[in-house]
């Protein structure tokens, strides 16, 4: 603990002071960190590019260095609607969506995939939901198209999870995958967000997503759904939230006060706290080149903020 509030990453301690220590947003210590943390210039860089969101068309929902995955970063750490560098990316997201509810993304899909390799304003629940969480997050929660996107990623839940789903003017475009399985991603994404809803908490909806999950997870010699496997690359510490791995995965889970005694739920943590060193700390087994000089994008010393991420998910489990 006093390795992480000793950091020189006002992000980790922030997060450290609120979620492991349990103080309050108020207290003093917790308002001078906040604000250190609001002015760094690598929050301030995050910022820039969140504010460049709509500029730049997604053509993977992999691409790590897309504004979106700084949006939603921006989100982890603890930004607020209310601060005044996060005004303009909120309605900059608020003022692209759909007529259904879901939160549109500048998308090009190239025609060799069957898109029209154009750039257009849509969704698919491989972006939507990242946005939603971020709003949801940024504390936007009573908006009526908040509310709407809600009810419209609840609504596209099945039987057996969030499938490959997308706008209607995408036509037949899925990814590669049949369409009847859910897809892992897609799964991890919605649940992301429905986490910030409490009433959804214990819903219908959650549980058919959770249990794709864990299912996948307890069975990695099935076929892997839309090409996404739970084996060693999987489990790999990463970080941004960006796709599909251990870590993200956990996390997400983790919201979810019925899934914390499941035992594979259990297996899945066993995995990630074996990689602990002899201190307790974590560092990062995978990494994405565009975060380069961040801690948790460095395979060659223990990262204080991965360290607090998994502090924060045996803090909800324990």
């Amino acid at each position: 603990m006093e390795w992480l509030l000793t950091s020189d990453e006002p992000w980790t301690r922030y997060r450290t002071i609120l979620d492991l220590l349990g103080a309050s947003a108020s207290d003093p210590e917790v308002s001078l960190t906040r604000q250190e943390m609001i002015v760094h210039p690598r929050v301030k860089e995050l910022i820039d590019r969140a504010l460049s969101w709509g500029q730049l068309p997604i053509k993977r929902h992999n691409d790590a260095s897309h504004p979106i995955y700084a949006i939603s970063t921006l989100a982890d750490f603890g930004l607020s609607k209310d601060d005044a560098s996060m005004v303009k990316v909120v309605e900059n997201i608020l003022e692209h969506q759909s007529l259904q509810g879901a939160f549109q993304s500048l998308v090009n899909v190239p025609k060799t995939f069957g898109g029209s390799g154009e750039d257009n304003w849509t969704w698919m629940a491989c972006d939507a939901p990242t946005l939603l969480y971020s709003l949801l997050s940024f504390g936007i929660k009573k908006d009526t198209r908040v509310q709407k996107a809600v009810e419209h990623l609840a609504a596209l839940v099945d039987q057996n999870g969030w499938r490959c789903v997308c706008a209607s003017e995408l036509g037949k475009f899925h990814g590669p995958g049949r369409r009847t399985d859910a897809c892992p991603i897609a799964n991890v994404y919605a649940l992301k967000a429905l986490a910030r809803v409490p009433e959804l908490s214990d819903s219908q909806e959650v549980h058919a997503g959770t249990e794709m999950l864990l299912s996948h997870w307890a069975n990695p010699d099935h076929p892997k759904p839309y090409l996404f496997g739970a084996g060693t690359d999987f489990r790999k510490l990463k970080y941004p939230f960006v796709w599909y791995d251990l870590l993200h995965v956990t996390d997400v889970l983790s919201r979810f006060p019925f899934v914390r005694g499941d035992v594979r739920f259990k297996r899945m943590m066993e995995t990630i706290t074996a990689q602990a060193d002899s201190q307790g700390r974590y560092t990062a087994t995978s990494m994405y080149q565009h975060w380069k000089g961040w801690s948790f994008a460095d395979k060659k010393a223990p990262s204080p903020w991965l360290t607090y991420l998994v502090y924060a998910i045996l803090k909800r489990i324990n």
